[in-house]
């Protein structure tokens, strides 16, 4: 009896179906267990399908009582079911690659009840997109590290971008407000509104693996990265006066002399962030466009390097230049101090460290081509760089990746 109640159900249902049963109501006055199988019907039908299309359930007579649909992983599709009982649709996108569950209960109108398990899979995806975040070592940074965010395909499409965006997630204890900006087709930052709190914990997420992201482009495998903050470091360098001033949270622990870019190699103005350092590294001039036998020409090791552009741009030592530093600016764009002050710098900050220069004739630090110069942005402009156009709470996991509720109604 069990083999041919399976076997007439396959035959009802085409080839979606793997596996059905029934259940009854218990007990409950004339309801008595029906092949729920031959009531309803899922669409699309074959055993591998399109993701692009929606999930269909629809009922020949009697009406639906419960419909669920999950991934392999647990993740339920979200639906809605039509206003006579007799239909369902899926309001979410189903996953490229990905196999499903669909539980149907439905009764027959005439006190018949049952319940039918069907499976089908998606067809893998044509075209994937995944993601490179950074920073990805789990290492402690200053408070103005931003994330970023490298796609191995450009993304132009507003509408794609808008879905790659809600793909991402910020997490942070204590949370903050932040936001995504679009640097190019490729490339996006994510920075709060302020400076990361001290001693904040941080992680990042690209976590929609199957999902479309549109134009027969779906997102790839996972990624995932997290980071802690340190003490909040800022290095106020003043151009005009030749003094830095360094403070950690907020409090003054020291000042020193200083010297920046003479006329002509005018150090840039505006916020940077220390990108690396090096005990010694060597300079030459000739990468910055001044040939060897220019009488400002120089190759020669330097010591205890902070950099804070890819251009070149460093706070190292500069003992040749002592008797200037506090007094006049003579550098060639970096900025210079005495070797044991430099050493002093060098042990004190870390990477994601905010260098401001304040009363300089050099012109504006690059917004993202030379290094990080994303604090150069007002907010409002920052958040004009979002595909979404809006802000995010780092301690609100996004909707998308939360898993959706796909269930019609419980079943009475």
């Amino acid at each position: 009896m069990r083999a041919r109640f399976l076997a007439a159900a396959a035959m009802m249902t085409g080839p979606l179906l793997l596996c059905g049963c029934s259940g009854g109501s218990g007990g409950l006055g004339h309801e008595s267990s029906v092949d729920a199988a031959g009531l309803v019907s899922l669409s699309p039908s074959g055993r591998t399908v399109d993701p692009s299309l929606p999930v269909l359930v629809t009922a020949a007579r009697g009406r639906l009582t419960d419909v669920v649909v999950t991934a392999a992983d647990g993740r339920r599709l979200a639906g809605a079911v039509t206003a006579d009982d007799r239909g369902w649709r899926s309001s979410g996108p189903l996953s490229a690659g990905e196999q499903y569950t669909v539980r149907i209960s439905a009764d027959n109108g005439d006190g018949g009840r049952g319940t039918t398990v069907q499976e089908f899979a998606t067809r893998p995806a044509p075209k994937t997109l995944t993601m490179k975040l950074t920073p990805g070592d789990k290492a402690v940074y200053g408070v103005g590290e931003p994330i970023t965010a490298t796609l191995s395909t450009p993304v132009h499409d507003p509408d794609a971008r808008r879905a790659v965006e809600r793909g991402l997630t910020v997490d942070s204890t204590p949370s903050v407000q932040g936001g995504w900006y679009w640097v190019d087709d490729s490339t996006l930052h994510f920075r709060p509104k302020s400076y990361w709190p001290a001693h904040a914990v941080v992680s990042a997420a690209f976590a929609m693996q199957g999902l479309p992201v549109g134009g027969g482009l779906y997102a790839g495998a996972p990624s995932r990265i997290s980071f802690s903050t340190g003490d909040k470091l800022f290095a106020l360098t003043d151009a005009g006066s030749d003094e830095m001033t360094v403070y950690r949270n907020d409090q003054v622990i020291r000042t020193l002399p200083i010297t920046t870019g003479k006329p002509g190699f005018s150090t840039r103005s505006g916020f940077k962030v220390v990108l690396e350092q090096s005990p010694v590294v060597l300079m030459d001039s000739s990468t910055i466009g001044i040939p060897a036998g220019s009488s400002e020409s120089y190759h020669k090791d330097v010591h205890w390097d902070t950099r804070v552009t890819w251009s070149g741009e460093y706070v190292h030592a500069a003992p040749w230049s002592v008797d200037e530093q506090g007094i006049a600016n003579v550098s060639h764009g970096c900025t210079g101090m005495s070797t044991a002050n430099a050493h002093w710098f060098y042990d004190t900050v870390r990477r994601g460290d905010v260098v401001q220069v304040v009363n300089s004739y050099g012109h504006r630090m690059e917004t993202f081509s030379n290094g990080f110069g994303d604090w150069n942005l007002s907010w409002d402009d920052w958040l004009k760089g979002s595909a979404l156009g809006r802000a995010v709470d780092t301690g609100t996991v996004s909707a998308q990746s939360a898993a959706p509720v796909g269930y019609l109604r419980p079943q009475a």
